[in-house]
């Protein structure tokens, strides 16, 4: 079946991107104001209220209109949180006003970020609303380190994980992913880093593969950690990370490699 969506005003021709009692959903990306879609930019500075997740960088509020009501109703992990459930009735409440709401989730809102519980809660409440996608941690993660997540002759699919729901990360097909050349962006993964370790070698993977943490991806407090599968666990507690933190299955610097085949070649 084909459906053709209607457009917003800014598909139009607009200069608009969001109406009076509409929700406007937007990934603020991984943190840089740089790095901000030019659409989400055009949500941020005509919003009357902002609803924004914990991670979005000071860089990006600061770029609200200055009459923008700004409520943080973020979640931390394992932390103080407001509730999925009064993040919907807050939403859906304000938007019934009149109001122009900006539910401004960090990276892009379609991965990790219950987009979909969102879009439901509008729809039961008969609220219109468009999505503005962003950039996700792993493609700004994967860009600092130089690599890429898929590579000819290596893999031709790349996993998306999160390290937070244990009860799915445990039924996951680790088998398929400890094969050689598997990678994988593991998001929230901190805590459950030796869960991880403990999973893959379980299933056969190599204890040498290799692993990079970045944290705080594309911010000026970026800082990458490159281990292995096998000392992950104990290099990332060594490194003390208290950031956003996006772990790379598979990849290590580009720097890194290249430093290894210079060596292997002066040995030849």
């Amino acid at each position: 079946m084909l459906h053709k969506m209607p457009e917003t005003p800014d598909a139009q021709g607009g200069t608009d991107c969001m109406q009076p009692g509409q929700v406007t959903f937007a990934g603020s990306g991984p943190g840089d104001p740089d790095l901000l879609t030019i659409k989400a930019l055009k949500a941020l500075q005509q919003a009357d209220v902002i609803l924004h997740d914990r991670l979005v960088s000071d860089a990006i509020l600061q770029l609200a209109g200055p009459s923008a009501s700004l409520q943080d109703v973020g979640k931390e992990g394992f932390g103080p949180q407001v509730t999925q459930q009064e993040i919907c009735d807050r939403m859906v409440a304000l938007a019934k006003s009149g109001l122009r709401v900006l539910r401004l989730k960090s990276g892009d809102p379609a991965i990790f970020a219950r987009l979909d519980e969102e879009l439901t809660a509008c729809d039961i409440a008969g609220i219109d609303y468009h999505v503005i996608p962003g950039i996700t941690a792993a493609s700004a993660a994967v860009a600092d380190i130089g690599q890429s997540l898929t590579q000819r002759g290596r893999n031709a699919s790349v996993r998306f994980l999160t390290g937070h729901d244990m009860k799915g990360f445990a039924d996951h097909d680790w088998a398929a992913l400890a094969r050689a050349g598997e990678v994988a962006a593991i998001y929230m993964g901190k805590k459950s880093a030796r869960f991880i370790q403990g999973r893959l070698i379980m299933h056969g993977a190599d204890r040498n593969t290799p692993v990079t943490v970045v944290e705080n991806a594309s911010r000026a407090d970026q800082r990458v950690l490159e281990t292995t599968l096998y000392t992950l666990p104990d290099d990332l507690a060594d490194a003390g990370f208290n950031g956003p933190a996006l772990t790379l299955f598979g990849l290590a610097p580009r720097a890194s490699l290249a430093a290894l085949t210079d060596l292997k070649l002066e040995h030849a």
